[in-house]
């Protein structure tokens, strides 16, 4: 399974950092359980499904046993493919999908006091239509009332349409990350800001980058996709490079902690792109990300009128109470 630590959520562990969520996304389920016998692509089995319900609760108690509480489950990393049998990877239907999580999964967890989360979906934007199908199954939102998204396909006003017809259900960003091969890998900081932005003011909640860490080739990697770390640390020399997704992710994860709340910020100038928050200390945030040459910015409000100066090619954080 995938673990993933995420930012801008208020749950924790019990072991280490008492600040660490813990999500596990399986790439694949075991191969006895689907019909081509392979964790290779193919799809799920409905026959298996009690049987992996079971293993779902079997790892969840061996991790709590070693004192590693996994606060989050998904019931597939990318439900909406098999990856062509290249990879590790399953393909769920969406009615395979609602029954697991309805009639195996919650029930077992449930019935064995196990209060790990379950996240939907965990795929792209374009999904949105069944994310609303799934949510409108009242027995499934008895188990489950979150929807995990990644960003490879599609955009985020997409999220919007499903807060619209379920405006209580949670929006997790669970997979987005850069491409070691580009050759703004280490300088992208813009693409980044306007990225987070985007989901941020979209209704999710919490971002996760993957990966974290890769070598200089983007290994470990047992896909089909060139993969880029959030640092890349080189084999041979130890030498760590940063990201341009690192350092936009500084700006964001370093100035809203958890429980800081979005409220509206009116469009500024043209292609800035801006996301604001009320911590829960009554500090107010705004991180502006300005692709274009210098230009300067107004910040009006209850309390606050100041010009801020955008360099260019820029993400900025201004604070102020």
């Amino acid at each position: 399974m995938e673990l993933a630590e995420i930012m801008n959520e208020g749950y924790s562990v019990d072991s280490g950092n008492p600040n660490l969520f813990l999500l596990a996304s399986p790439w694949s389920p075991p191969g006895w359980v689907k019909p081509n016998g392979s964790m290779l692509g193919g799809c799920m089995h409905q026959s298996t499904m009690p049987a992996y319900a079971n293993y779902f609760l079997t790892f969840l108690q061996a991790y709590e046993a070693e004192g590693v509480r996994i606060d989050a489950v998904t019931s597939q990393n990318e439900v909406g493919t098999g990856q062509d049998g290249t990879m590790p990877a399953c393909a769920w239907p969406q009615e395979y999908e609602i029954s697991f999580v309805r009639d195996h999964l919650g029930p077992v967890l449930r019935k064995n006091g196990v209060e790990t989360k379950i996240w939907l979906l965990d795929h792209n934007y374009n999904l949105w239509g069944r994310a609303i199908c799934c949510l409108d199954d009242r027995g499934l939102r008895d188990f489950c009332n979150s929807i995990a998204w990644h960003g490879f396909v599609g955009s985020p006003e997409m999220v919007t349409k499903v807060h619209e017809a379920h405006p209580d259900a949670e929006m997790i960003w669970t997979e987005g990350g850069p491409d070691l091969s580009a050759k703004d890998y280490s300088a992208d900081w813009c693409n980044w800001g306007k990225t987070f932005t985007g989901i941020l003011r979209n209704w999710c909640r919490p971002i996760i980058g993957w990966n974290l860490a890769v070598d200089e080739k983007g290994r470990p990697n047992v896909g089909r996709f060139i993969c880029g770390g959030t640092v890349t640390i080189n084999s041979q020399t130890r030498e760590l490079t940063r990201s341009g997704h690192f350092w936009a992710m500084s700006h964001f994860s370093r100035s809203i902690p958890r429980g800081a709340r979005r409220f509206d910020s009116a469009r500024g100038p043209a292609d800035v792109y801006h996301v604001a928050f009320e911590t829960p200390e009554g500090q107010r945030v705004l991180i502006a990300t300005n692709p274009s040459p210098e230009r300067s910015m107004q910040v009006a409000g209850p309390g606050i009128v100041a010009d801020a100066s955008l360099p260019g090619d820029s993400v900025t954080t201004l604070t102020w109470r």
